[in-house]
């Protein structure tokens, strides 16, 4: 008798939980996913995981740092060598997120521009696209491999700047 009264309070409960599985997401598989857009990115970027499934950061896999090498300092040596500058006195942070994959080639980039105080904001235009060119650029990322395996993951890279001149690369 007590189970068959459970039972007629437990259907009700379990007739209302149906989920509609033709229902689209609208949001990405993990948090902070970068889907691949045929306006903005490479064809020719491979990814080597299944479609869309870049989980993984650049700290994940016990590793620590830019995967790089020569590290940050082989990037910063390099970008010395640019004369990437504005003529505008404008101050903020360009933020260039994108994918490595297995293979250590980059792809899928996005870009954020904040002013000093971290609000999104639109900073000078042609040395933006300095700052994305010379990071598109960049060819000596490491593939990155967890478990054995190896992995896609992303990385980014930070371009403090301070009187039209980039001072510092973060991380």
């Amino acid at each position: 008798m007590k189970n068959a009264l459970s039972l007629l309070f437990l259907i009700p409960l379990f007739s209302n939980c149906q989920i509609d599985k033709t229902a689209v997401s609208k949001y990405p598989a993990h948090v902070g996913n970068v889907e691949w857009d045929k306006k903005l990115d490479d064809p020719n970027f491979k990814n080597c995981l299944s479609e869309g499934s870049y989980s993984y950061q650049y700290y994940n896999g016990g590793s620590s740092g830019i995967q790089y090498k020569g590290e940050k300092l082989e990037i910063v040596r390099k970008f010395e060598k640019e004369n990437i500058h504005s003529s505008k006195d404008v101050n903020g942070y360009v933020t260039i997120r994108f994918v490595v994959n297995c293979e250590g080639k980059s792809g899928i980039f996005r870009m954020k521009q904040m002013d000093e105080n971290y609000k999104e904001t639109q900073l000078d235009s042609k040395l933006t696209s300095q700052i994305l060119f010379f990071t598109k650029n960049l060819n000596g990322w490491i593939p990155k491999e967890i478990d054995g395996k190896k992995v896609d993951y992303y990385q980014y890279l930070t371009y403090k700047i301070e009187h039209g001149k980039v001072s510092e690369i973060l991380p």
